[in-house]
């Protein structure tokens, strides 16, 4: 693997880790969801997974896998809250793999094995961001002298600040923003799907940007959850509230994807449209605009599930 493919490895997963889409289940809602790649989306149902990447203007590679999940092949694994542990592990893994494959495929290399070398680049970066997104914010919040729940409250706001901070430099950086387009045209398919209207170009463009289920609105939902679950932890010292945000992890992603599932399953309850707001505000951020050529490319991958998938 040369030096490009390792950078363009490394600006897609430093934007991905930020953005993972955890849509899936049993509810028509939740049959399909996504994630932006290097040129390109990848879309995934319950049995199958398919990547489109543009390698050139009138050609789009397409990739595609079978896949069962742990939770379905191993019934304790399907529990709820243990489900949602599984599910952003999967997320992850099949997340890299995709972005490692559409690097590979936008350079016309040959697809090589994803050998435990680059395991070693996503786990020092999901060290890396875990430590600056949870680490950083509580050390900072310290500083401000505060207990019980302003302290957690203004914790969340130093943690969204740094979210918000972050994704506003990405932006500024062209090969992340090319990535956030896709995000925004696989965003689009998705909406025009569940709408049930034709997937074509003209039809899709019309649609949102934005989605109930995308992975900026996990990310608050983490952040509120956050707050509730660290105020009913014993303050016990510096050190053991420090433990508390990182051994936490897994609890407040299973019950922060719980919360999400529901707000697919009921997402036209008034109550639901209030509590998903904020997640859609800083969607404006991290999703742009497509251009048709992208939008193409997301259709492509959604039309493929459904012949997959026989819908």
């Amino acid at each position: 693997m040369n030096n490009s493919s390792k950078k363009d490895i490394r600006l897609g997963f430093f934007l991905w880790i930020m953005m993972p889409l955890t849509k899936g289940g049993e509810e028509p809602s939740l049959a399909i969801g996504g994630q932006a790649l290097i040129e390109g989306v990848m879309i995934r149902s319950r049995r199958h997974l398919v990547i489109c990447v543009r390698q050139t203007e009138d050609d789009i590679l397409t990739h595609v896998e079978e896949i069962r999940s742990l939770s379905e092949r191993h019934r304790v694994l399907g529990l709820p809250f243990i489900r949602g542990i599984v599910a952003l592990f999967e997320t992850l893994y099949l997340g890299v793999k995709g972005i490692y494959f559409s690097v590979n495929a936008v350079l016309e290399e040959e697809e090589e094995e994803f050998t435990y070398r680059e395991w070693a680049i996503v786990v020092t970066l999901v060290l890396a961001l875990s430590s600056f997104f949870i680490v950083v914010p509580f050390l900072l919040t310290t500083l401000l002298k505060l207990t019980g729940v302003l302290f957690n409250v203004a914790e969340a706001i130093v943690r969204l600040t740094f979210f918000l901070v972050y994704i506003t430099l990405v932006t500024k950086w062209g090969e992340f923003r090319r990535v956030l387009q896709y995000h925004g045209a696989e965003h689009k398919a998705i909406n025009a799907l569940e709408a049930g209207e034709a997937l074509e170009v003209a039809n899709v463009r019309r649609f949102s940007r934005l989605h109930q289920r995308c992975g900026t609105s996990f990310i608050v939902i983490v952040i509120f959850v956050s707050i509730l679950l660290f105020s009913t932890m014993p303050s016990r010292g510096f050190v053991m509230r420090l433990v508390y945000r990182v051994i936490l992890i897994p609890v407040i992603g299973a019950i922060s994807y719980e919360l999400l599932r529901l707000s697919g399953r009921y997402r036209d309850s008034m109550v639901t449209r209030v509590l998903t707001a904020p997640g859609l505000a800083f969607q404006r951020v991290t999703k742009r605009e497509p251009d048709d050529d992208m939008i193409e490319v997301a259709i492509k991958a959604v039309k493929e599930v459904n012949r997959l998938s026989g819908t």
